[in-house]
């Protein structure tokens, strides 16, 4: 099991083909099992620790060997996992909400770099990974991860109440109420109203049989999921100056077809706030975002995005802002917004270098 994303699995890859390996399948994942598979060492410990010794990128991996189970997260330690324990078991999840489903209790995060071994339920730590600067993933706490876990000892729900207090701060405006995109954004909104006083409600319904819309791979899926995915109150938007709080921006579809639906129901304002900055590079560490080209922010001033949205106002929580609050928790990953990669993007920069040659 392997959550993250190698940034060298095409030169691995090539390599180990050159070597005489055979690939079924086109996931980075496999690498990790020939680097295994072919490595001299002389123990499995030995062939693992080779093994991540020859990758990059990010990746938290839960692999077993015969009786035996390895848990291990990438130096920098980018994608979540945690240790707990059920009884005479030892378990391994990605997010700490998984122990709570099961009844497991949560003992501690596996430390970026560490590589635990796990038989018999007895748990010791090997050799760690060579130190690099530890960069979480931000875009955890601020979307992806469940509010009810906790993500580098920090509360998801926690961090989000406090991102939408700080994006009341600096980005406040007058309104009748205040509502979320649900779901991912609800505790933002909440830390919103608390700040600015402005009245929380339930104006807009998810359909939770539908799946992350920016996520989906055509666009016009996207714009019909819009309407499926989301119902509002009429009661509680026509006629009022409504705050919408959302988690992020990324092609800003979503977005437009919502304030479209808003605004069939009667809203007579729409101020869209969102609890973090505008996303103006992909992600090349796990999470399946679009290209640059893709993304609104790369390319579109904060007005040309309220103007294409079709909103009142449109506000961002600033980098220094969101980074503020969670600082104790820090430092993290913020390549999304900022474009600064902290693990080398091996595969990419072959591939920009190769283009470079035949341009």
């Amino acid at each position: 099991a392997h959550n993250g994303t190698l940034t060298n699995a095409r030169a691995l890859r090539d390599r180990l083909t050159e070597e005489g390996a055979i690939f079924q399948t086109d996931s980075d994942s496999e690498a990790v099992i020939h680097l295994i598979a072919r490595s001299r060492c002389d123990s499995p410990d030995q062939q693992v620790a080779d093994a991540l010794s020859q990758l990059a990128g990010a990746f938290s991996i839960v692999m077993s060997i015969g009786d035996t189970v390895y848990a291990l997260r990438d130096a920098r330690g980018f994608r979540p996992l945690v240790l707990g324990r059920l009884d005479d078991a030892a378990v391994v999840a990605s997010e700490t909400c998984a122990l709570d489903i099961m009844g497991a209790d949560y003992v501690r995060d596996v430390q970026p770099g560490e590589v635990l071994k796990i038989r018999d339920g007895i748990v010791t730590s090997l050799p760690s990974l060579e130190p690099k600067p530890h960069s979480p993933c931000l875009f955890e706490l601020v979307y992806f991860a469940r509010p009810d876990s906790r993500v580098s000892g920090c509360s998801v729900d926690a961090a989000r109440r406090a991102f939408g207090r700080q994006l009341a701060r600096e980005q406040h405006v007058e309104a009748d109420c205040v509502f979320a995109v649900p779901d991912s954004s609800n505790s933002a909104a909440l830390g919103y109203s608390e700040e600015s006083g402005v009245p929380y409600e339930l104006a807009l319904i998810r359909n939770h049989y539908v799946g992350r819309t920016f996520i989906h791979p055509t666009q016009t899926a996207r714009d019909f999921k819009v309407r499926v995915k989301y119902n509002p109150v009429r009661e509680l938007i026509d006629g009022r100056r409504v705050i919408v709080v959302d988690d992020s921006l990324v092609r800003g579809t979503t977005s437009r077809g919502l304030v479209a639906l808003l605004r069939e129901q009667g809203a007579r304002e729409i101020h869209f706030r969102i609890a973090s900055p505008p996303i103006v590079a992909p992600c090349y560490y796990g999470i399946d975002m679009p290209t640059r080209e893709e993304l609104i922010g790369s390319s579109h001033s904060v007005e040309q995005i309220g103007q294409h949205l079709g909103v009142d106002t449109l506000g961002y929580l600033s980098l220094a802002g969101m980074e503020q609050v969670v600082e104790e928790y820090g430092p993290f990953c913020n390549a999304c917004w900022t474009g600064d990669y902290p693990a080398p993007l091996v595969d990419l920069e072959s591939e920009r270098a190769t283009a470079q040659l035949r341009g």
